[in-house]
């Protein structure tokens, strides 16, 4: 016996709710009732107990995904379960088809080593600091860069505050005097041993990270695993990753070879190379690298944000390590599986083409101004009118709000969110922020423009 599902909406979305559902043929049978209001994402859960007087016989009840309130509580009153749509109709047959299926973004393999390269330099307490950010954005270990040539009086004061506030720390640099007094000081890893410096981790409890003693030298690699092995003890291997121009494919090659001959040590991939020496967008880069470690079975990084433009590496390698883990263990493509990596671009960004959003004007009978993009441009309406544009100063002349200084600005913001969206490819929802993925701390924060009243005007709610 098929599922039987109650869909609720408003009365502008009802028509549209209706094709939708005949077009997508669904295994479900299904009854489609509007509850008196015009606009569906008005609709509350408290509308829908006090206005649902027949659930017509349904398993299930699905909302509009704007539908605000306590699903919950309605649900136990109705006894149905209920649950909210996505956002946009036109995204009702991906809600209901194979790539709406749920993913556990809670479990990944990668362990992100987070490196504050400059910690000589930097007091106790602001190393603390930026380890609780790197933490909130995914890190698992908290990796202290020695410099060059540097004194580092504070190394031990900084390791034991780490550890006094939980952190897992590693200390990185090239001089064994370094890594001894890291390690002694309580340091979990120790970044980077190679062949000629083992003996340092018969002095300490660190894990040591292993590199070639020479560049590219494999063999040098090799023999101190070979050392490691004998000995029992914990390491992990970090061939390298070269610069793009420098060696980058050729280093790629030297982790499949190294994972290819030792099917069960742990590797590292240090990713800022990559990251933080191209300027380009970085979420391609991680989630490509991420990609690569999937492969692989590399469960080690070492990220870092020292560039401006690499300021959310570590929180996208965070997601993509999710993503990439979430795909591999059901053996899919990295596809529909969580947007977050989508920060400028979009599946789907224009859900509905100009001939829709036409008769979507045509229905208007209010003064409240609505706004659309479509692949063709921006569009606005209201009562009077439907105008398009691709340049929002081309649209202005023709709303008449020369008068209203608060209804004016609240169309001049919505207006540039939506050339932004158009211009990128990006989904524009009236009233909402664009939606930047991991890229931004404040990706889910907004900001309600119908609270910005100036003294002597009237918003109009579009």
């Amino acid at each position: 016996m098929s599922e039987h599902l109650l869909f609720l909406t408003g009365k502008l979305a009802e028509k549209q709710l209706r094709s939708i559902l005949e077009k997508m043929q669904p295994e479900f049978t299904y009854t489609v009732h509007q509850l008196g209001v015009k606009v569906a994402a008005l609709i509350t859960a408290d509308m829908i107990g006090r206005r649902l007087t027949d659930t017509f016989g349904a398993n299930r009840i699905i909302v509009p995904g704007r539908c605000r309130g306590n699903l919950e509580a309605l649900s136990e009153t109705l006894g149905l379960p209920m649950e909210r749509g996505p956002e946009e109709l036109k995204d009702l047959p991906q809600y209901f088809g194979k790539a709406a299926q749920k993913h556990d973004l809670s479990r990944y393999s990668v362990k992100i080593f987070a490196e504050i390269v400059d910690a000589p330099n930097v007091s106790v307490d602001e190393v603390v600091k930026r380890a609780h950010y790197y933490k909130k954005n995914g890190a698992d270990v908290i990796d202290i860069g020695c410099l060059p040539s540097t004194n580092f009086p504070h190394m031990e004061d900084i390791i034991q505050a780490l550890k006094q506030e939980g952190f897992t720390v590693s200390i990185d640099s090239l001089e064994a005097s370094d890594l001894l007094r890291g390690a002694k000081a309580g340091a979990d890893y120790m970044l980077s041993l190679h062949e000629s410096t083992l003996w340092i981790a018969d002095e300490v409890a660190a894990t040591p990270i292993i590199i070639p003693e020479k560049h590219e030298d494999l063999a040098s690699l090799d023999r101190a695993i070979k050392v490691m092995q004998a000995k029992n003890r914990a390491f992990i291997v970090d061939p390298i990753l070269d610069p793009l121009h420098f060696g980058f494919t050729q280093s790629i090659v030297r982790y499949h070879d190294v994972r290819k001959k030792y099917p069960d040590i742990e590797i590292m991939m240090g990713v800022g190379n990559i990251t933080e020496l191209t300027h380009a967008d970085t979420t391609g880069m991680n989630t490509l690298l991420l990609g690569i470690c999937s492969e692989l079975d590399i469960n080690n990084i070492l990220a870092t944000e020292v560039s401006k433009h690499a300021c959310r590496a570590i929180k996208e390698a965070d997601l993509a390590r999710r993503i990439l883990f979430a795909a591999k263990e059901n053996d899919a493509l990295p596809k529909h599986i969580d947007p977050g990596l989508m920060a400028l671009h979009e599946i789907s960004p224009f859900p509905y083409s100009m001939e829709e959003i036409r008769e979507l004007a045509g229905q208007i009978s209010d003064p409240s101004f609505r706004i659309q993009t479509s692949a063709e441009g921006l569009h606005i309406f209201n009562r009077d009118g439907l105008h398009s544009a691709t340049d929002p100063f081309d649209l202005f002349p023709k709303l008449h709000v020369d008068s209203d200084g608060g209804h004016a600005f609240y169309l001049g913001v919505e207006l540039a969110r939506a050339e932004i969206a158009w211009q990128l490819g990006k989904r524009f929802t009236q009233d909402q922020a664009l939606n930047w993925g991991c890229a931004t701390d404040q990706a889910e924060q907004t900001v309600d423009l119908h609270s910005f009243k100036p003294a002597g005007t009237t918003l109009q709610k579009s």
